[in-house]
């Protein structure tokens, strides 16, 4: 299994699919799916039966995870490859385009 590149709380654009140019921030990564939960992107319709913990039931309005290589991480203003490299003996995330290290 590959390391993702991405991490929850990094700010990415989505470059494919119907949500195509839009930004926000990760919530969750799921490792084993190679998908990612951004917030309030690819929102899907759930509906739901009453239960002690929601007795009005209904539709809920919730996100579905993404693929991890239709989203890119926003560095700054623009959306950048993210490499690995060794700094102090520690492996460290950078952007492609500015060479920041970006953990």
């Amino acid at each position: 299994m590959a390391k993702l590149k991405i991490k929850k709380g990094d700010t990415v654009k989505v470059i494919a699919g119907d949500e195509r140019g839009k930004s926000a921030v990760v919530k969750e990564v799921l490792v084993k799916e190679n998908k990612v939960i951004v917030e309030g992107i690819n929102l899907v319709k759930k509906h739901t039966k009453p239960s002690a913990k929601n007795p009005q039931g209904g539709i809920l309005s919730m996100e579905a995870p993404i693929n991890i290589s239709n989203v890119m991480l926003v560095d700054g203003k623009t959306a950048t490859r993210v490499g690995r490299k060794v700094v102090d003996g520690k492996v460290q995330r950078f952007a492609k385009k500015t060479d920041k290290i970006l953990d």
